[in-house]
């Protein structure tokens, strides 16, 4: 992967949030590029969980300061930026008060889902793309985890599509059993349209449901990865019908040559 520029698009990464399947792989993965001369970055959102003290993120003022429509919505965007101690990787955060500041990442104190859970992966989402292209870094991958960086493939593949920046650009999204119960915002595929994307093409989108993200993210992605071991059927079947290259569950022992072939036999 040596030279390879991969941009890594994360609901969780450790150390800056607990330890679970989403996370853990967030971090190692880019590490394992990182560790065989690849370029990366990581994007995550900067929930108000996270320590800024701790992991010493501070804003970058030349990135930070647009305003991204969100349901008609001007939402300003913050961008903030840190270093993975020992690891020389970078990590951006999108930031915003409104969607952002709440002390918790995906449900309030009584595990109950934030109503603008769909606002916020699209903030994300459009958030990440702008702030690449204030870097002017083309990415030859973008490698997406966790069902709130979601949207990141929709969005390229319509909002974004005459973007000359990611015109040979490849998406990765990988698969995790990790998700939520119940659904996002009824209205989410409505909020998607105003930006102009079809409806036929995100028709999973009616019920936002975990899965159905999931499948509207897969049919908007170049390449599949299962990451976890416990996928439900329905899902794994889904990904395997779709014609799209996947590569199977790996155990975390074995997932880094297996990771580096998928991208360089089937994604590149």
């Amino acid at each position: 992967m040596k030279d390879k520029r991969i941009l890594y698009v994360s609901s969780e990464v450790v150390p800056y949030l607990a330890e679970n399947e989403v996370s853990l792989m967030s971090y190692d993965v880019p590490k394992m590029v990182n560790d065989q001369g690849g370029q990366i970055r990581i994007f995550m959102p900067r929930y108000g969980n996270i320590n800024e003290r701790r992991h010493q993120l501070h804003e970058v003022i030349r990135l930070s300061g647009m305003n991204l429509v969100v349901n008609d919505l001007d939402m300003p965007l913050i961008i903030k930026v840190a270093s993975i101690p020992k690891e020389r990787i970078q990590v951006y955060f999108i930031d915003n008060d409104e969607y952002f500041k709440r002390k918790a990442t995906f449900a309030d104190e009584d595990g109950t889902m934030y109503p603008d859970n769909d606002e916020r992966a699209i903030f994300f989402a459009k958030g990440v793309v702008e702030t690449v292209k204030k870097l002017n870094w083309v990415p030859d991958i973008i490698h997406v985890h966790g069902w709130m960086a979601a949207m990141l493939p929709i969005y390229l593949k319509h909002y974004y599509k005459n973007e000359a920046l990611f015109s040979e650009t490849k998406i990765v999204t990988s698969v995790y059993s990790q998700s939520f119960e119940g659904t996002l915002n009824a209205e989410m595929i409505n909020k998607i349209g105003l930006d102009g994307v079809p409806l036929d093409a995100i028709s999973d989108l009616k019920t936002p449901d975990y899965e159905s993200i999931i499948k509207a993210t897969v049919n908007h992605s170049d390449a599949v990865i299962i990451a976890s071991g416990s996928l439900s059927p329905s899902l794994t079947k889904f990904i395997e019908s779709s014609g799209k290259p996947f590569l199977p569950f790996v155990p975390k022992d074995a997932f880094a040559e297996a990771y580096s072939n998928f991208y360089k036999n089937e994604v590149l």
